[in-house]
């Protein structure tokens, strides 16, 4: 047999194998979109046992990005486990990593007491914390049906839900096999003073 010609056999073989690898077996459908997002899901576990009287707002908070967005999750981290999140009660006011942080990266919030004592809603302040950790910048000024609007949305303002537009972002943050490769960021903190 010539060189060509086993060269041309070995080039089918592999052509076919390929094929056969990444084609569909037959009657089998493709993932679907949903499939697709819930295999590309990005886990992020959090670690609230320094968050003091703050815990259940903080749960409250990951329940929020949870049942909002699909491409990431936030899960309390066992006792004792590693986190990439790390929560903090302090008495100052509130602030955060800027992430997007990712699987092996690291992130802090720092619960601030002083925006609890002028009367921010501690849920809306867990959940605008971890919307920095996840890679959102404020939004200032801006109302309150804006997350990221922060203090601005007033000392009423009890809405801890993002909207259209900090979900769609945080989901192209955390979309597909480009956020699991993503090399983990540091942004700085940003600190959520009025």
């Amino acid at each position: 047999m010539s060189y060509r010609t086993a060269t041309n056999i070995l080039i089918g073989a592999g052509a076919l194998a390929l094929s056969l690898a990444v084609a569909p077996a037959a009657g089998a459908s493709a993932p679907s979109a949903h499939q697709r997002t819930v295999l590309a899901t990005t886990t992020l576990y959090y670690d609230d046992s320094q968050a003091a009287e703050f815990k259940s707002a903080v749960v409250a908070s990951a329940q929020v990005w949870n049942s909002s967005v699909q491409n990431v999750r936030l899960v309390e981290a066992a006792s004792g486990a590693s986190a990439q999140i790390r929560i903090v009660a302090f008495d100052g006011w509130p602030q955060s990593t800027l992430g997007p942080v990712r699987t092996g990266g690291h992130g802090t919030v720092w619960f601030g007491r002083e925006a609890v004592n002028e009367g921010y809603n501690t849920t809306r302040i867990a959940a605008h914390e971890l919307g920095h950790i996840l890679g959102l910048p404020d939004n200032k000024p801006g109302p309150c049906s804006s997350l990221m609007s922060g203090s601005t949305g007033g000392v009423s303002c009890t809405n801890a839900t993002p909207n259209a537009s900090e979900r769609s972002a945080v989901e192209a943050d955390y979309a597909g096999s480009a956020a699991m490769a993503a090399a983990p960021l540091d942004r700085g903190v940003v600190a959520d003073t009025p």
